[in-house]
């Protein structure tokens, strides 16, 4: 066993934060949204902290993170000694110390719906503080340390207490720049190319659906778009790629001002068993808590009106 490396040598918390971040998660995208910083703030970090030591602590692949020896044997230690950390805080932290109140959402509800009316929150309830979580994965709210979380999901599925936001209605959407006004015949679809958001689980989020519902399954769109986030599928429609297929209930600002044209009518029976649901991740909760809680109900009901 070597010498304990001096303190003045040792590299910084920050560095090792970032590292223990991506181990926990074993995903530079999960960690970072875990520290409220870039995909590339926590790789810098991470090759940062391996340059000082001068070896490979992660192994990389196209879509995948493995230890390297060294890297395994560092995060055993660096994970603990994080995880005191994090209790010994918890534990001095003095009685009635504000503590930000933690939202889960998807990224696409996130981007698209929630972060453009935060400011507002902000105005509304400048003591509060909130930490919101974008993330696709199901998250265990009470281990996470999560409040309240945001769920795309049926009644049936929805916990006990849930409170339902709004459901969704699909229709195609487009940037003005196209100079298309409607989708009225399977033809137009022959100069334009559909932006798809590839999501097995929800074919009617997926054009398919939406052709086969028009009978025009048969047609040719000029090309396909595919992206596996729906808010990049927005985006894209924003810069003038394609015609997505808006919903339309996370895209309503975007549909005020003009940016993005509704082309048809919301299709037969668009009005999916899926909807938004609140979820609190504790019956009784702090009362920062039920101001978040009671703002986003306020926000969901004021865009249905």
């Amino acid at each position: 066993m070597g010498m304990p490396v001096p303190l003045v040598h040792l590299s910084s918390l920050d560095l090792i934060r970032g590292f223990v971040a991506v181990g926990r998660r074993m995903s530079i995208t999960l960690a970072a949204q875990d520290l409220c910083v870039t995909q590339s703030a926590v790789s810098r970090q991470v090759h940062a902290l391996e340059r000082q030591l001068g070896v490979r602590l992660l192994v990389r692949g196209h879509r995948s993170i493995a230890f390297t020896v060294e890297g395994e044997r560092l995060f055993r230690s660096a994970d603990s000694a994080l995880q005191q950390l994090q209790d010994v805080f918890g534990v001095i932290r003095p009685a009635g110390a504000a503590r930000p109140v933690t939202l889960s959402s998807s990224i696409g509800f996130t981007g698209l719906w929630l972060l453009p009316r935060l400011r507002a929150f902000q105005q509304q309830y400048p003591g509060v503080d909130v930490r919101v979580s974008a993330n696709n994965s199901i998250a265990d709210l009470r281990r996470d340390d999560i409040d309240l979380a945001i769920r795309y999901t049926t009644a049936s599925l929805a916990p006990r207490g849930a409170v339902r936001l709004f459901g969704e209605t699909i229709a195609p959407v487009a940037h003005p720049s196209l100079g298309l006004h409607a989708l009225r015949s399977p033809r137009t679809l022959a100069r334009l190319s559909l932006l798809e958001f590839d999501d097995a689980q929800h074919p009617w989020l997926r054009w398919h659906d939406w052709l086969a519902a028009r009978d025009w399954q048969d047609a040719k769109p000029h090309g396909m778009l595919h992206f596996n986030q729906y808010d990049q599928v927005i985006h894209a429609a924003l810069a003038g790629h394609g015609v997505a297929l808006g919903r339309l209930e996370l895209i309503g600002p975007l549909l005020d001002e003009g940016r993005l044209l509704q082309l048809a009518p919301p299709r037969p029976a668009a009005e999916t068993a899926h909807a938004y649901w609140l979820i609190h991740a504790q019956e009784r909760t702090r009362d920062e808590v039920g101001r978040v809680a009671e703002w986003i109900v306020e926000q969901a009901r004021a865009q249905l009106q």
